[in-house]
């Protein structure tokens, strides 16, 4: 019979750590460091944190690397999982354990009861190979027929941002890549905010923080100073960096609101109003139009008749040729704004 997963994180202190560092369409999404439950499904575990070291070779079956870096995540389905491990194919029809091509369920003591628990993918019973999944919502279907190996530490907004990614028939349209992989040692930086040069000590993913998102004024502070970090990308001309940066205060401010009342939301709303607007900024510098256009929707409805946001909608209607749109647009901003020539 199944058990509850662990509550606290880690479960155990005694535990191996392993890291996968992620790329989305070639770009660096951020690291994600795993617990694996060797003190429950030892063989499991460290058929895993060897896939991510690299350290045993080439595989007996494959004749490839038994290595996780450069894998990709071939499937995601949203509010299930996200899958990989097939190193050898790179499709879910290959792969290997570094015990021969498969082994066995080693034991199901664990529930897949939340989200961000690993778990062995399979063809059946004793099928255990390289790949593997990491659950974004509790799944109890697969209880008793996958092995529940570990669990996320840190990086479940990496694993957040993965399953929301557009995919055809399950597969990422872009590439989701483990760009590098290891043994996370206890001590280990968690490495888990950009080392862009910016100066931004925050991690990419607020739910990494160590901050109270109980304290609207504290998450507010970090917003700005996230805000800002952006706003200096968009004066030396970084689009593609400012518009990161806008994105990742917004993240902080819409958890924060998320816990608290619709008085801190209020509070909260002109920053995530500014960074909007900004990133509509970013996206008519880099022409993108339809894109700057959702931008500008988002911030008009938070503020429905907010004069930048109807004129920087206007000048992406003009950038798709929809003048009448475009006229619209700043018609109504002209009525909003008089005073603005």
């Amino acid at each position: 019979m199944s058990n509850p997963t662990p509550v606290s994180k880690p479960g155990n202190a005694e535990n191996p750590r392993a890291f996968f560092d992620v790329e989305i369409g070639g770009e660096k999404a951020g690291r994600i460091v795993f617990e694996l439950f060797a003190d429950v499904v030892p063989k499991t575990a460290e058929n895993f944190r060897a896939l991510c070291t690299g350290e045993k070779g080439l595989g007996k079956s494959t004749g490839k690397p038994l290595h996780f870096k450069g894998c990709p995540f071939h499937r995601i389905i949203k509010k299930f999982m996200v899958q990989g491990g097939d190193f050898s194919n790179q499709n879910g029809t290959g792969g290997e354990s570094i015990y021969g091509d498969k082994f066995e369920d080693e034991n199901f003591n664990y529930k897949h009861d939340k989200e961000g628990l690993l778990s062995m993918a399979n063809a059946g019973p004793n099928t255990n190979g390289s790949q593997f999944f990491i659950t974004t919502v509790p799944t109890p279907h697969l209880d008793s027929k996958h092995v529940v190996f570990g669990q996320v530490l840190k990086g479940m907004g990496v694993v957040k941002m993965l399953e929301a990614m557009d995919t055809e028939e399950d597969h990422p349209v872009k590439p989701c890549i483990i760009a590098d992989c290891g043994e996370h040692k206890v001590g280990d930086d968690w490495v888990l905010a950009s080392d862009d040069g910016s100066g931004d000590v925050h991690p990419d993913f607020p739910e990494d923080s160590d901050i109270d998102f109980n304290d609207a004024d504290k998450v507010l502070s970090v917003a700005e100073d996230i805000k800002n970090i952006g706003n200096s990308f968009f004066k030396a001309q970084d689009w593609q960096g400012a518009m990161k940066k806008y994105s990742k205060a917004i993240r902080y401010l819409e958890l924060c609101g998320n816990i608290l009342d619709d008085d801190v939301q209020k509070k909260l709303e002109p920053t995530a109003l500014s960074c909007i607007l900004n990133t509509a900024a970013c996206r008519l510098k880099l022409q993108q139009w339809q894109e700057a256009i959702e931008s500008c929707d988002e911030a008009l409805e938070l503020n429905q008749a907010h004069a930048k946001a109807l004129f920087r909608r206007a000048q992406a209607w003009q950038g798709l040729k929809e003048f009448n749109k475009a006229m619209i647009d700043l018609k109504k901003a002209q009525e909003v704004a008089p005073e603005d020539k």
